[in-house]
């Protein structure tokens, strides 16, 4: 059980930033309801996912390069500042991505998803996982750090497939039923989803110092 939980938090993570709207189910919704056609969520969602796994990688070789100069002690408390910080923020000021129209395409997609996955720290999220398990491709005890490539490829790839079957469900569920739920629902669910985004946030960063 001790090797497999990280695996399983990481794709928790992953199923838990498929349900947040601003991680981009919302837009292929969107998408798919102005071309009245389901499929255009498949083709939105995989740019939206190459997106947020570009935004991970990035965040995990931040990691891995801070690792190099910084001790463990020093880069837990940075790792959990950031995340009370982004925390914080999303508290006191949250506010919601506004796009420039439904006129898009995949690379519109990759860049605004990557985006949205930075400014909501969806990758800074994952490092108190990693910081407890070097295991998952990062080692502590060379200098300098060697980064196994095969381990954190399989993070993101796990982290990524549970966000966008998530984000898919979620897609597809609210465009069968858009007639009768309409678009109230819709702005319910993201205005809640900002505070329970911001005690995630929070609670990371506890997890960054307990790591």
């Amino acid at each position: 059980m001790s090797q497999r939980w990280p695996w399983v938090v990481l794709a928790l993570l992953g199923a838990y930033h498929g349900l947040n709207p601003a991680m981009g189910w919302l837009f292929a919704l969107a998408l798919a309801l102005q071309e009245k056609r389901r499929s255009a969520i498949a083709r939105a969602l995989l740019w939206i996912a190459l997106g947020h796994a570009a935004a991970i990688s990035i965040a995990i070789l931040l990691l891995h390069l801070l690792q190099r100069f910084l001790p463990m002690s020093i880069l837990k408390w940075a790792v959990a500042l950031i995340l009370f910080a982004l925390g914080a923020y999303r508290i006191f000021r949250a506010s919601h991505p506004r796009g420039a129209g439904m006129r898009v395409g995949g690379k519109d997609l990759l860049v605004w998803s990557f985006l949205m996955a930075s400014a909501h720290g969806a990758g800074v999220m994952l490092m108190p996982v990693l910081l407890a398990q070097p295991m998952l491709g990062m080692t502590r005890g060379a200098m300098p750090l060697s980064l196994d490539v095969v381990p954190m490829l399989f993070v993101v790839l796990v982290h990524t497939v549970s966000m966008l079957l998530v984000a898919g469900m979620l897609a597809l569920l609210f465009f069968e039923s858009y007639e009768r739920l309409g678009l109230g629902l819709l702005q319910r669910a993201w205005f809640n989803f900002d505070l329970l985004w911001a005690v995630a946030l929070l609670v990371a960063g506890v997890a960054a110092l307990l790591a």
